[in-house]
């Protein structure tokens, strides 16, 4: 257990561990219209893991988050994709392969969208379902 929780007159134990990236600014091939087709636009993507607790003392007992901006990179790189919700899905997916995440959160903003009044997008959540 780490010193800083050993430190507390109450017994302590890790509750929630969340590892989380956040705007993460990618270029994409994205969008169903015409316009939309043969070229990139901006896409921002937040993502939020949840881990079982644990004592975490080195990088291997966390989940890294070079490896979900490495997820995003590839997917962004991957070819056209259609819709946002579609690149959150997958990027949500290729998160869960980790066994220790429980539970991903992923926003996406396309700040292009609406002619740079606004941020449209969508945020996804999936879980693990406990057997």
């Amino acid at each position: 257990m780490p010193s800083s929780l050993r430190a507390v007159a109450a017994p302590v134990r890790p509750a929630a561990l969340s590892v989380f990236v956040r705007g993460l600014r990618l270029e994409a091939g994205i969008g169903v219209h015409d316009h939309e087709k043969g070229r990139l636009q901006t896409l921002i993507v937040d993502v939020t893991l949840e881990l079982a607790p644990a004592a975490i003392e080195r990088l291997i007992d966390t989940f890294d988050y070079e490896t979900v901006a490495a997820a995003a990179r590839a997917l962004a790189a991957d070819g056209h994709i259609g819709l946002v919700e579609t690149f959150a899905e997958r990027l949500g997916l290729a998160c869960l392969e980790d066994g220790r995440v429980r539970r991903v959160v992923v926003r996406v903003e396309k700040p292009g969208a609406l002619g740079g009044e606004a941020a449209p997008g969508c945020e996804l959540t999936l879980a693990r379902i406990a057997n």
